[in-house]
């Protein structure tokens, strides 16, 4: 039966049949349908939210587009014959209504029209498991749809933020990090409890905007996963923009009094906000995908091999951020494509990783080795390990530092450019075990 094939019969009894049944279509799902249907192989993509998924709605673009006015003002101002004409504040109402416009005013019908321009078809409901190689998709108008896969069913349902076990949370009704990207207003204050990526990012974006931002911050310091620097100059930058910066602080208590967060913290500090941002983690999207059904647990990362296939079956595969191998978008579209490409593989009986484990069908890039920008300001870039994780891992290396203020060029990009680079050098094998650059536009340096 082809992808196009509906018929009452097949609904009410094995359901109808794909050769492939994606579960999630954020942009890690949308390319192993591509990939899918490229290869001839009929394919549904199931979605109980937005097409487009996480990154196109609450993730890398409206976040981008917050950040981007801020960055380009900051560099403005260090830029000679410009700074005078920058000193005003951001004009709230254009950024975001451009941030609408870019996340395409959380409408998807861009997204489900490409997905049928490949030949795929388009589910909107809940998917779970029924059981090997069965989906059962609630629909929003009530009604359900069973799907079975004849080769593969493929978990891309991402990563939820995660919120801490503070008694009344739900009542104060805190920010995550989808509020965060889609709030339709300036906050007058606002408290960032967290210091990891999504915390500096939105710490920096609404300062820029207007809020009297507060980061609070459990650990040592910001970006504990990057080089200390980095979270030291990002600090620093965050407190001359006029945000309070505290680190070793701890949330004990947050409730809304008229309209008003007021979190205590153990350092005894009573803290008011008008709102109330939770960056403390990310949990993966499989506590009510139907886990339990084919004997997995409900709410865990999935280990896979290689080929993206999870760990015991011959047909349930998971790629992106479930996982749990790199959080990062370019990586879920890396691991998308080396899944489909097995799937069609295996599909047309071809042996696949025992005879060709460098091909193709084998997600075999470095996973210590994946770079990430932070769009701050000043950016934040890395790729590989950190000085202390190469030691960590018993490697005999050094670091080499360099201040890119003694760069020469670097005030041709900025006056008074700021910046750090660290190379972590293994001394026995002669390579770069990791390199960080913190400072304005660093992030076009890293790849």
């Amino acid at each position: 039966m082809t992808d196009t094939e509906h018929t009452e019969n097949d609904e009410d009894t094995t359901g109808t049949m794909y050769d492939v049944v994606v579960l999630g279509a954020g942009p890690v799902g949308e390319n192993v349908a591509d990939r899918t249907r490229a290869a001839g192989l009929s394919t549904a993509v199931v979605e109980s939210e937005l097409a487009g998924g996480e990154c196109s709605y609450w993730a890398c673009m409206p976040s981008k587009a917050l950040l981007r006015p801020a960055i380009a003002r900051a560099d403005a101002r260090r830029v000679p014959g410009l700074r005078h004409l920058v000193e005003g504040p951001l004009n709230a109402a254009e950024v975001l209504a451009h941030r609408d416009y870019e996340a395409a005013d959380w409408k998807d019908d861009g997204q489900v029209a490409w997905l049928e321009s490949i030949g795929a078809v388009f589910h909107r409901g809940h998917g779970r498991l029924a059981g090997p190689r069965r989906v059962v998709v609630d629909a929003p108008d009530g009604g359900r749809h069973v799907l079975t896969a004849r080769h593969a069913v493929v978990v891309s349902t991402g990563s939820r933020a995660v919120l801490p076990d503070l008694p009344g949370l739900d009542e104060v009704r805190p920010w995550t990090s989808r509020e965060a990207t889609s709030a339709k207003q300036v906050p007058g204050r606002l408290i960032v409890v967290g210091g990891g990526v999504v915390a500096v990012e939105m710490a920096t974006a609404w300062r820029a905007l207007g809020s009297e931002v507060t980061v609070l911050v459990r650990g040592k310091g910001l970006l504990p996963r990057m080089e200390p620097f980095a979270g030291e100059l990002v600090a620093e930058a965050l407190t001359e923009a006029g945000a309070d910066v505290r680190t070793g602080t701890s949330v004990t208590s947050v409730t809304r009094e008229n309209g008003t967060v007021v979190a205590l913290t153990d350092t005894g500090d009573r803290l008011e906000a008008d709102e109330i941002l939770f960056a403390t983690g990310r949990a993966p999207r499989t506590d009510d995908i139907g886990l339990d059904t084919v004997g997995l647990e409900p709410g865990t990362w999935l280990s896979v091999d290689d080929s993206l296939r999870v760990t015991g079956s011959d047909w349930l595969y998971a790629v992106g951020d479930a996982n749990h191998r790199a959080l990062l978008t370019h990586q879920g579209k890396y691991q998308a494509r080396i899944a489909g490409a097995a799937i069609a593989a295996r599909a047309a009986g071809v042996p696949i990783l025992e005879s060709d484990p460098w091909g193709a069908h084998a997600a075999t890039a470095d996973h210590r080795a994946v770079p990430q920008v932070v769009f701050t300001d000043p950016e934040a870039a890395s790729v590989g390990l950190s000085l202390a994780e190469a030691e960590r891992a018993g490697h005999r290396v050094r670091a080499v530092d360099v201040e890119f203020s003694s760069v020469a060029g670097a005030g041709l990009y900025a006056d008074g450019y700021r910046g750090r680079a660290r190379m972590v050098v293994d001394l026995d094998r002669e390579i770069l075990r990791g390199v960080t650059f913190v400072g304005p536009a660093v992030g076009e340096l890293i790849h």
